[in-house]
């Protein structure tokens, strides 16, 4: 168990580095390239771990449409957001943004797929948008590095995955999980190509080799190894009680940052930061008689 404890809190911990290393992306080359190349990368990686793991698969029609639809808002929406969201933002804030998603998908399942919303969870949105007032109301008064439009756009990607969230529950068991990574990759650079072709000429940017490091520590760990840990630690860990480790993504944002972007850890910050891991844990923690 702790080992899968371990896998779990590494994975989140992988989602929040790779928040600064998106913005550092987000800055030497056009967003559409770098979402396109991560894909791409990617699918390289997932094509012999999907025949080696999971076997020729045939994934019927309607769950190839709903791949396609988690590719576009799950990969390409999420990433647009995000990655044009942290050209303007800082890393710091654009992970506080991030720690909503719990939150957010806790609404969209009430709301389309008619879950009960439990006390609990309204009591998280009430957390969540009060640390994104927080960190708002902070930038008005001024002193605060961060954008508001900035944050705006890393919030759409929030809700682009948030809607992939709601449509994986559709299609849950019905193939397995690194094949559908492999097809939504795949639905994924099918749909950014027509946007980073046209700046193909920009790629030569990759010569540097610590821009090219980036690049592939982006996609082999945002699009391969976090999913790899995360459902391998799902295996031995409640899904209830695996949600807690999402935590670890704002946090990781955070100390990678501060420590290693040299952003500001401001009183505002810290409020929000502590507003945005209390929705986290009281959407995620399991209710009693889970985990058992």
């Amino acid at each position: 168990m702790r080992l899968a404890y371990l896998q779990l809190a590494l994975s989140m911990a992988l989602v929040g580095a790779n928040v600064a290393v998106a913005k550092l992306l987000a800055e030497a080359l056009p967003i559409a390239m770098v979402a396109f190349l991560r894909c791409a990368l990617a699918m390289l990686v997932l094509w012999p771990l999907a025949r080696w793991l999971d076997g020729p698969v045939r994934v019927a029609p309607d769950v190839l449409r709903n791949l396609a639809l988690q590719a576009l808002f799950g990969t390409a929406i999420y990433n647009a957001g995000l990655l044009a969201g942290l050209r303007l933002t800082t890393a710091l804030e654009g992970g506080l943004v991030l720690a909503t998603l719990p939150a957010v998908v806790a609404i969209g399942g009430a709301l389309f797929l008619r879950e009960k919303l439990p006390t609990r969870q309204w009591a998280a949105v009430a957390l969540a948008a009060t640390g994104m007032a927080a960190i708002t109301l902070a930038r008005t008064a001024g002193g605060v590095a961060g954008s508001a439009l900035g944050n705006l756009l890393v919030f759409g990607g929030v809700l682009g995955e948030a809607t992939y969230a709601l449509l994986a529950k559709r299609i849950a068991g019905r193939v397995p999980v690194i094949t559908a990574s492999l097809w939504m990759q795949a639905f994924s650079a099918a749909v950014l190509a027509p946007f980073a072709l046209p700046d193909i000429g920009a790629a030569a940017t990759l010569a540097a080799p610590s821009l090219a490091g980036l690049l592939l520590f982006h996609s082999l760990t945002a699009s391969v190894l976090c999913l790899l840990l995360w459902y391998a630690g799902l295996r031995r860990v409640p899904a209830g009680m695996a949600g807690v480790f999402t935590a670890f993504l704002p946090g990781t944002a955070a100390l990678v940052a501060v420590t290693l972007l040299g952003e500001a850890f401001t009183a505002t910050h810290a409020a929000g930061f502590a507003l945005m891991m209390g929705s986290v844990a009281v959407a995620t923690w399991p209710r009693r008689g889970e985990g058992r």
